[in-house]
């Protein structure tokens, strides 16, 4: 199975089609307000009718109450949600029962020592995504273009499915697949967002078809 291509925290039609057009299987919508990413979700909802039936809707959320979950479903109808807080196995379990739509649970990363907790949250996500922890006085939890030590990755369980982040960018992302697949590990995914940008939260249209034609090159080598 090809890898699947995740591009995060697009705000524009011109990036959403662009991203589209390449070839990217997953399309990442942000919901947390302290983003430079964010969209609300009426405009996530045009994004999204561009999308739709093409690449996989995303609704990034951070500690969502039900409030929120219940107006993105409505609004936006996306395919996935992705937890990027300190969501609870308790409320991964509850969401997929009420919501009827698969999780996908951000793990920050950066010492071996992060690792325990990702089978645990596994047993009750259907994906996982491996990113680099923020830094601690951060705003928001993701898209810092901080890359982790990937090699620490070599203490999963070789059985355990899951997506990569954290720095990626067109230049980086061969090589990051390269290593994690060389330790014998079950990469599925990779997702970016701040590599394939000219400021934050400005998608640059070249860079997301870097980013995607790198990634098709490393998968198929």
């Amino acid at each position: 199975m090809s890898l699947l291509v995740k591009i995060c925290g697009l705000k524009t039609e011109e990036s959403v089609t662009c991203a589209v057009e390449a070839g990217a299987d997953m399309l990442g919508l942000n919901f947390h307000p302290r983003s430079p990413r964010y969209v609300p979700s009426e405009r996530a909802a045009m994004l999204a009718m561009l999308a739709r039936g093409r690449s996989a809707i995303v609704a990034l959320a951070v500690d969502p109450d039900d409030a929120m979950l219940s107006e993105l479903l409505t609004t936006v109808s996306p395919d996935l949600w992705q937890f990027h807080g300190q969501e609870s196995y308790e409320c991964i379990r509850d969401v997929r029962a009420v919501y009827g739509l698969p999780v996908m649970k951000v793990v920050g990363v950066a010492e071996a020592a992060d690792l325990p907790s990702v089978s645990a949250y596994a047993r009750v996500s259907d994906r996982i995504l491996l990113d680099a922890k923020p830094p601690k006085d951060a705003a928001y939890p993701g898209g810092h273009g901080k890359v982790f030590d990937w090699s620490i990755l070599s203490a999963l369980s070789p059985d355990l499915p899951f997506m990569v982040s954290g720095g990626l960018t067109p230049e980086n992302v061969g090589a990051a697949i390269r290593t994690i697949r060389g330790m014998g590990l079950k990469l599925l995914g990779v997702d970016v967002s701040s590599g394939v940008e000219s400021a934050p939260g400005v998608k640059d249209l070249g860079k997301i078809r870097a980013f995607i034609a790198a990634v098709r090159e490393a998968d198929s080598a």
